[in-house]
């Protein structure tokens, strides 16, 4: 009879420390925002009100908003792992769950006709400090995950099964990414047959430490929590071989991508296709909601921005006239979404002069078109400030990749492979390759490649929280002046 083999805290630390999981972190996550929600709502009570007749509707409303919100928060994904470590990539989320949570509350209260009950200060108290301790106690929770994520007894023990380029490149990619709960156990091969060796002087037949069996001991053992499967996926039959042993052990089974899975990314398709076996690999950018805050921001900002800079505009638009001769604006054929034509506002800054047909020539240092005061406008880039007109009338945003001419375009699809990708979102005033140094010529392949990289990562991974970044990067990048000619 085999004795069951004891857990052993030597190699086996999560013998009294619990590994993380997606699981888990979504239930503390939940908690944490329950405790931010309940406790906003309890505090701002006792402080402001103390007691009330209608008691009651208070701990009703303070649940009813809990619930919603999180609700709300588990719909868009906000009890994920990534989310739990990286808060700040979704505060524009998380904030307008919590803020939609309140608008219900006050919906059903007017519904129901007891909106007078409730005091407006306590309301606006507890809506400003349930956000706050939300995002408060998230970040929290961030910090101590991340520094549990390099504990070794939290880390999740990995198998992988297969020794070929997938796993070679899986490897590759966990080593990158150190602050994943992941611990690699070990390489198994599924292939390799028994080995005979003398052990006391008898001949005995024993699995090889790394093969497939080795690794079903191991599981049983406790000592592996998750398998991947690293095998090519044409091989079928030996996929479903490993899979038929791995079925009856106690752990977690995935099968990595075919070698196309590195190059790209996959996600889950729209419910709309049902149980069909496929997976999305280019989505459109800036959908749903994400579109929603793009287009509140955009026309929440552009006109308060107008009415602060419309002394600057009138004044240097008198200065242009008196500078030299020629229209206050120079307009300029641009291509935007959806690679769709518009004028792009900006002014003049160069001598009225015939530019040579169907060819755009950027400027450069000591510029001889440039004008004394267009040598000014541009050094604080000043000249684009006309372009928030551009963001009123929808042909671009306040940020974005930037909207280059249109030979310009064709050149650089010619040089930069996926050019025509930025063109997913509207362009923008400013963008991420400004902030990041890819401003100004783009006479090198190393710039113009930046430049393109950079867009179109903004384009696949925008957030509000990113666009605020980039604002304020571009201020101080504004008074520097650098790359601007």
């Amino acid at each position: 009879m085999l004795k069951k083999p004891e857990p052993d805290t030597k190699t086996n630390p999560r013998a009294f420390l619990p590994t993380l999981s997606a699981t888990r972190v979504a239930t503390l996550l939940m908690l944490a925002d329950s405790l931010a929600l309940l406790g906003s709502g309890y505090l701002t009570y006792d402080a402001l009100i103390v007691y009330s007749l209608s008691q009651g509707l208070y701990v009703s409303a303070v649940v009813f908003v809990c619930l919603v919100a999180l609700s709300l928060m588990n719909f868009a994904d906000l009890y994920r792992y990534e989310t739990a470590t990286h808060p700040l990539r979704h505060i524009h989320k998380i904030l307008v769950a919590v803020a939609t949570s309140f608008l219900f509350l006050l919906a059903a209260a007017f519904s129901i006709k007891i909106s007078e009950t409730f005091s407006r200060l306590w309301l606006g108290y507890f809506a400003i400090t349930s956000g706050v301790a939300v995002l408060v106690l998230r970040l929290g929770m961030s910090y101590a995950l991340v520094r549990l994520s390099h504990v070794r007894g939290s880390k999740r023990n990995l198998a992988i099964v297969g020794t070929g380029e997938q796993s070679r490149r899986l490897i590759a990619l966990l080593a990158h990414e150190p602050d994943r709960p992941i611990r690699i156990q070990g390489v198994f091969a599924d292939n390799l047959p028994p080995v005979a060796r003398l052990v006391a002087g008898q001949e005995m037949t024993l699995q090889p430490e790394n093969g497939i069996e080795h690794l079903v001991s191991q599981a049983r053992s406790g000592l592996i929590d998750d398998v991947v499967i690293a095998i090519p996926w044409h091989e079928d039959d030996r996929i479903m071989e490993v899979v038929s042993k791995l079925r009856e052990l106690p752990v977690n089974v995935y099968m990595v991508s075919d070698l196309i899975g590195f190059r790209t990314r996959f996600h889950s398709p729209p419910s709309h296709f049902g149980a069909l076996p496929i997976m999305q690999v280019v989505g459109k950018p800036m959908s749903g909601w994400d579109k929603v805050i793009k287009a509140v921001e955009d026309y929440s900002l552009a006109p308060l921005i107008l009415l602060l800079a419309a002394p600057v505009l009138i004044m240097i638009a008198v200065l242009i006239k008196l500078d030299s001769q020629g229209p206050v604006f120079f307009l300029q054929k641009r291509l935007g979404f959806n690679n769709r034509v518009f004028d792009v506002y900006k002014f003049r800054t160069m001598r009225n002069m015939t530019a040579p047909s169907g060819k755009t020539q950027q400027a450069t240092p000591d510029d001889l078109r440039v004008t004394k005061l267009g040598r000014f406008l541009r050094r604080w880039s000043l000249d684009e400030l006309p372009q928030i007109f551009n963001v009123l009338n929808g042909t671009m945003s306040l940020v974005g990749p930037r909207p280059h001419a249109l030979d310009h375009n064709e050149e650089f699809a010619r040089r930069a492979k996926g050019y025509f990708a930025r063109h997913r979102v509207k362009p923008g005033i400013t963008g991420l390759a400004q902030i990041r140094g890819f401003r100004g010529g783009t006479d090198t392949e190393e710039k113009l490649e930046g430049r393109v990289r950079n867009d179109i990562f903004y384009a696949e991974n925008w957030s509000l929280s990113l666009d605020v970044r980039i604002l304020l990067r571009t201020l101080v990048i504004c008074v520097i002046g650098k790359n601007a000619y």
